[in-house]
C-alpha cells in the first residue's frame, strides 16, 4: 500500500470510532437508561478535562521514550477496552468514570495522528501542505461514515454503538504498529523546564491584554462548541412524542441528519481561504460567532415536517460556525505569537476552546437544562435552543466591540503557502 492510502486509513478510522458514538450516546443515555440530564452534561465534560491535561503528557513521551505510531496504537487498544465495557455500566457515575478513561485515552490521539501523518509525509519527501487536507477530510468522511452505520443498523439507542466504536478502535491500534516508525524526535531539551515541557510557556501571552481577551473569547465560545453534539440528535429524536411527527423521516434518521453538519464542515474547510483573504481574521471570527447564533436559532423554530428546511439550514450552517472559529483562531496565533512559543500557544487555544470550554460547556449546559427547561422529565427543546442562541449572540457583540484586530491581507497570504 502507498504511504497517503496507508494513512487515508488512519484518518478514516481515527474518527470513525469517535463518530460511532459521540452524536447518539444522548439518545443511549436520555432514551434507553432515562437518566438526568445534569449527569450527561458531566460526560462531554470528559472531552474538554481529556484536551487540558493529556495531549501534552502524550506529546512529552513520543518526544522522548517511544515511537509516536507505538504509543498511538497503544492509546487505541485502551480505548477500545474501555468502550467495550461501557454496556456493562449500569449507572451514571460509573458511566461517568469509564467514558473519562476512553476520553483520556482517545483525546492526545488527535494530535498525535497528525504529528504521524506529518512525520511519514516528510520522511517520504511529500509537500505536507498539499497532501495532508485531503488525507485528513477521510477523518471526517469516517466520522459521517461511523454516524450512518450507528442509525442504518437501529443503534442510535442502544450499547451496540459502543462496541461500534471498540472495534474499530483495536484495529486502528494494531493497525498503527504496520506504519512506518516514527522515533523520539528529543526535541525538548533536558533542561527545559516542567512548564516549558509541558507547553505551560504560553500563559505569559495572557500578560497582553489582545492576547487574554482571545483567549478569554476561545473559551467562551468553546462552551458552545459541543452543544449540538450533545443534544442535536436526542432533540431531534424526541419530536417523536409528538403524534403527527412521530413517524417523519428526522425521527427515524435524527443521525443521517446530524451527519449533514460533518459534510458541511468539509466543504467549508475549501471556503476558508477566500474568506480571510477577503474579511480578515477578526471578521471571519465573527462570522463564526453568528454562525452559532443561527444553528441554535434555526433548531429552536425548526420541526420535521414544515420547518425540516430550518433543521437542515442549521446544519448546512455549522460547518462556518465550527470550522472558522476553529481555524481562523489557530491562524491568528500562527501570525501574532514568536515562532519559539508557536506551538505551547495553539496548545493554550486547544486548551482554552475544546478543553476548559469545552469542560465547562458540558457541565453547565446539563444542569441548567435539568433546572429550567425540564418538566416531568420533558424537555423544552425551543427555549433551550434559544437560551443558547442568546448566549452565543451575546459572545459576538461583545467580541465585536472588545476585540480590536486590524487585517493585514500579508498575514493571511501564507495560508496558501
Amino acid at each position: 500500500m502507498g504511504i497517503k492510502l496507508r494513512l487515508t486509513i488512519m484518518s478514516f478510522l481515527q474518527f470513525f470510532v469517535w463518530g460511532a458514538w459521540l452524536i447518539t450516546v444522548a439518545n443511549y443515555w436520555f432514551g434507553t437508561k432515562q437518566w438526568s440530564g445534569a449527569e450527561f452534561g458531566a460526560i462531554f465534560s470528559t472531552l474538554g478535562l481529556s484536551s487540558i491535561v493529556m495531549p501534552a503528557i502524550t506529546g512529552i513521551i513520543a518526544d522522548k521514550w517511544i515511537n509516536a505510531e507505538k504509543l498511538y496504537g497503544i492509546l487505541h487498544i485502551l480505548g477500545g477496552l474501555a468502550l467495550f465495557y461501557i454496556p456493562q455500566v449500569d449507572n451514571p457515575t460509573t458511566f461517568y468514570y469509564v467514558i473519562f478513561a476512553a476520553m483520556l485515552c482517545y483525546m492526545p490521539t488527535i494530535s498525535l495522528s497528525n504529528s504521524i501523518a506529518y512525520n511519514i509525509l516528510k520522511n517520504n519527501n511529500f509537500d505536507v501542505i498539499k497532501v495532508f487536507p485531503p488525507i485528513r477530510v477521510w477523518g471526517t468522511i469516517g466520522f459521517i461514515a461511523a454516524m450512518w452505520l450507528t442509525n442504518l443498523t437501529n443503534n442510535k439507542a442502544s450499547a451496540n454503538m459502543f462496541y461500534i466504536a471498540a472495534i474499530a478502535a483495536v484495529i486502528l491500534g494494531i493497525y498503527s504498529f504496520t506504519l512506518p516508525k516514527c522515533p523520539p524526535q528529543k526535541l525538548i531539551s533536558d533542561d527545559a523546564s516542567l512548564v516549558q515541557k509541558l507547553g505551560l510557556d504560553a500563559f505569559k501571552l495572557f500578560g497582553t491584554y489582545k492576547m487574554a481577551l482571545f483567549f478569554i473569547f476561545s473559551m467562551f465560545l468553546g462552551g458552545a462548541l459541543q452543544l449540538t453534539n450533545m443534544y442535536g440528535d436526542v432533540y431531534l429524536s424526541e419530536f417523536s412524542k409528538v403524534p403527527q411527527y412521530a413517524d417523519s423521516f428526522v425521527v427515524k434518521y435524527s443521525t443521517i441528519i446530524m451527519s449533514i453538519s460533518q459534510i458541511s464542515e468539509t466543504l467549508f474547510i475549501l471556503a476558508i481561504p477566500f474568506f480571510l483573504k477577503r474579511y480578515g481574521i477578526k471578521q471571519v471570527m465573527l462570522i463564526s460567532m453568528l454562525a452559532w447564533v443561527l444553528r441554535f436559532g434555526l433548531f429552536a423554530y425548526g420541526n420535521p415536517v414544515d420547518g425540516l428546511w430550518m433543521i437542515i439550514a442549521s446544519c448546512i450552517v455549522y460547518g462556518m460556525a465550527f470550522d472558522f472559529f476553529n481555524i481562523s483562531g489557530s491562524l491568528f496565533i500562527e501570525t501574532t505569537t514568536e515562532s519559539r512559543i508557536r506551538s505551547s500557544a495553539q496548545g493554550l487555544f486547544m486548551m482554552m476552546s475544546n478543553g476548559f470550554g469545552a469542560f465547562f460547556g458540558g457541565l453547565l449546559s446539563g444542569i441548567v437544562i435539568d433546572k429550567y427547561f425540564t418538566h416531568e422529565g420533558i424537555r423544552d427543546w425551543h427555549n433551550i435552543w434559544l437560551s443558547f442562541a442568546g448566549y452565543a449572540l451575546v459572545i459576538a457583540i461583545a467580541f465585536a466591540v472588545f476585540f480590536k484586530h486590524k487585517h493585514n491581507p500579508e498575514d493571511v497570504a501564507k495560508i496558501n503557502h
